[in-house]
């Protein structure tokens, strides 16, 4: 299949126009559609395990948005739109796809964004335009020779993670008529069926957002929000970091069996910190012209955070002034994050890899072992 890749910062995804025929054989519908006068397009089952599917499916199934009736009646409204449509194109807009396979993608000369991209062993999930393409799948019942000429526009996401696809689907799904909340970290802490871990991950950032001691209150970054000041970081960005530090110690919070306890302590932990490395930094901490509180420096100390908490977490009580003690060679090294040339500085393949950089660059310097450090870390 012939596609062009495109890169946009650290993401990498492609476009391709399929086959209508091909397309309707390759994705899943993961919701029971119906049109007038038409059987229903039956849903493919949710398989155990498949978080996104999942999630979409229950979001689906409950807001209102995705009943029955208004399913039904938008399916039909696109299906006679596609019949009706001459010279207008039926289907302008991308439909978004999502397989977590790695696929194949091998460039035509002399292009190195225009190839060959092969398709996943399994289906794609459809993280934006299943009602298009389940007018589609009943245009095609009827009149199967005009469905055989349409190609539909389609942007592909391959090798990402679960999160990836399921904030996708939240943030192009965050309208009045769909889904209201304003971003998926708000679902995780309020949904009765989310993964523990991630309502515990969502509800340390919800303290970091609303706690009136927090150093990032007002600087998150929450779609849907209203405050006009300056932001630091994304709420995902955020939760991604804190997500992560919950899955390395999640034995440790369930045993101590109260999460809403365990989830303050790690605020309070996030806190002190951030309050010990602004003393570090000095005047850099907050300063447009220097990265230390952008999100690539934000997630790597947040990482330190998690180190430093590894072993010298208690006592609690002179933590900022005894963290404040450990991370004062960081003062040394303003000068290497102001925002010129700090790229270049800091080289990497992308954001992924340049925050592991700093994260490295960052313990050694105040002498903190970095938890589960591999050989590949080293120099």
């Amino acid at each position: 299949m012939l596609a062009t890749q495109i890169r946009q910062k650290d993401s990498v995804f492609y476009f391709c126009a399929y086959p209508a025929d091909d397309i309707l054989d390759k994705v899943r519908f993961i919701s029971r559609f119906y049109a007038e006068g038409e059987p229903s397009l039956a849903g493919d089952a949710v398989e155990e395990g498949d978080e996104v599917a999942s999630f979409i499916s229950r979001i689906e199934a409950t807001d209102a948005a995705f009943q029955r009736q208004l399913s039904r009646a938008k399916v039909t409204t696109i299906k006679n739109f596609y019949e009706t449509a001459a010279s207008q194109p039926p289907i302008p807009g991308t439909v978004l796809l999502f397989t977590d396979e790695r696929l194949r993608f091998d460039p035509v000369k002399p292009f190195t964004n225009v190839g060959n991209l092969t398709e996943p062993s399994g289906k794609y999930l459809i993280i934006d335009g299943q009602h298009r393409l389940a007018a589609l799948h009943f245009y095609r019942r009827h009149h199967p020779e005009d469905a055989g000429t349409i190609h539909v526009p389609c942007v592909i996401f391959d090798a990402k993670s679960e999160d990836f696809a399921t904030e996708m689907f939240v943030i192009i799904n965050s309208t009045p008529t769909r889904i209201n909340k304003s971003h998926l970290v708000d679902l995780y802490e309020k949904v009765s069926w989310a993964a523990p871990d991630k309502k515990f991950a969502a509800r340390v950032v919800d303290q970091l957002y609303r706690e009136a001691d927090s150093p990032l209150r007002y600087k998150i970054n929450r779609l849907g929000g209203r405050s006009k000041q300056e932001k630091w970081i994304l709420q995902a960005e955020l939760f991604n970091e804190i997500h992560r530090w919950a899955t390395a110690d999640w034995k440790k919070i369930q045993r101590r069996a109260n999460a809403p306890r365990e989830a303050e302590r790690y605020y309070e932990i996030v806190r002190d910190f951030l309050r010990a490395a602004e003393k570090a930094w000095g005047d850099a901490w907050g300063h447009p012209n220097f990265m230390v509180t952008r999100p690539v420096t934000l997630k790597a100390l947040l990482r330190v955070c998690a180190d430093l908490a590894a072993d010298d977490a208690e006592p609690r009580d002179d933590r900022v002034k005894r963290w404040s003690r450990r991370l004062s060679p960081w003062t040394d090294l303003v000068k290497q994050f102001r925002v010129d040339g700090f790229y270049e500085r800091f080289p990497a393949k992308g954001q992924v890899e340049r925050v592991a950089r700093i994260h490295r660059d960052l313990t050694r310097a105040a002498n903190i072992e970095r938890r589960g450090k591999t050989d590949d870390d080293e120099d």
